[in-house]
């Protein structure tokens, strides 16, 4: 094996470089992945842009596809090869969070006590994904094989963008029978709008704009597309239900108007499912929220991983259920990575994800 590797590096606010990095160590529970596709996430951007704290020189990424390079030696039930993913979530499967059923919290401990998002560890408290080669730590709660005949495109979204998308829908609840919206069809949004149909929802109305999102929103569940450029969203959902509402409306953009359009137009009992990531400070308007008496609820969600998470994820793929494979917009290697950065943080050219290779 080389003793250095290709990896992109958070070097400071607004730069992330193409630099050298040594090979890590295999411990005796980990197992070294050699990386055959890849993609940028939008949290990556958020990092890029100083908006989202890490160390200076951490490789950045979290959303792998590859082949086992090497294994610990705890490490059983896998062998040198094999193509594999893991999700961006990598538990440890012995944290308190994690014997509760909550994985995706593993319990990060910090100054002030346990922080969300703690199980979030490439690119994030240890090195991504956006390199030659990545280090799985506590593999075997992490290792997922890819089925025979699955690409690396039919895959590459599992980790992540598929994984945050239908945990909106899961923790939505949607029922056979209801109508769902989701506001914004980013990859995110278009995931949460493919798990909404999955659950049995029998009308999903997205909420977007770019012609291109609208067209892929339909390809995967979205029954109606409104264009929030053109009509009040809140008015014409409230429209196209006949006053009723929504069972369950997903925000999918993480921002103040959007979280309160989806309240607004939520059904007495119904649920709002908060996917986006917020940066400031949130209200909930009085009104919207009939004064705390609407028998509502708001949930949040944070990408499940673990083998099994994936395991089921990539079920839907094989079963022929769904095909992500459109969101891949666009390709670049490794060496181009600073040129993906600057392509997808501007949102330029209808890009969805973008796959990145070694």
């Amino acid at each position: 094996m080389p003793e250095m590797m290709k990896a992109a590096v958070f070097v400071e606010p607004g730069r992330i470089t193409l630099d050298d990095k040594p090979m890590p160590d295999v411990g005796p529970n980990d197992a070294l992945i050699r990386i055959t596709t890849t993609t940028i996430c939008g949290t990556d951007v958020h990092i890029l842009k100083g908006e989202y704290p890490v160390a200076k020189g951490l490789t950045v990424g979290h959303e792998p596809v590859g082949t086992i390079e090497k294994l610990g030696r705890n490490v059983s039930g896998y062998e040198e090869g094999q193509r594999v993913i893991a999700g961006a979530i990598c538990p440890s499967g012995y944290s308190n969070a994690c014997l509760d059923g909550l994985h995706a919290q593993d319990g990060q401990s910090g100054p002030h006590g346990l922080k969300p998002m703690g199980g979030w560890r490439f690119g994030n408290t240890i090195d991504g994904t956006q390199a030659e080669f990545v280090l799985v730590p506590d593999a075997m709660a992490n290792l997922a094989p890819v089925p025979d005949g699955l690409s690396d495109d039919q895959v590459l979204m599992c980790p992540d963008i598929m994984s945050t998308g239908f945990a909106g829908a899961e923790s939505g609840n949607i029922k056979i029978g209801d109508t769902v919206a989701v506001f914004a069809q980013g990859p995110i949004g278009l995931c949460a709008t493919a798990g909404a149909k999955l659950r049995g929802a029998t009308t999903i109305i997205a909420v977007e704009t770019v012609p291109e999102r609208a067209d892929v929103a339909k390809q995967v569940g979205a029954d109606i597309v409104v264009d929030f450029n053109k009509t009040d969203p809140v008015d014409e959902i409230m429209r196209l239900t006949d006053g009723r509402g929504v069972d369950v409306a997903i925000e999918a953009l993480g921002l103040q108007s959007t979280f309160e359009n989806c309240l607004k137009i939520l059904k007495p009992g119904g649920t709002l499912s908060s996917l986006g990531v917020y940066a400031d400070d949130l209200t909930i308007p009085l009104a919207a929220f009939n004064a705390g008496l609407g028998d509502q609820t708001i949930v949040t969600s944070l990408c499940p991983g673990g083998k099994e998470r994936m395991r089921r994820l990539m079920n839907v793929i094989v079963s022929e259920r769904l095909d992500l494979t459109p969101l891949v917009t666009h390709r670049y290697g490794l060496d181009q990575i600073e040129e993906a950065y600057e392509m997808f943080a501007n949102q330029r050219d209808g890009v969805l994800k973008v796959a990145i290779t070694p």
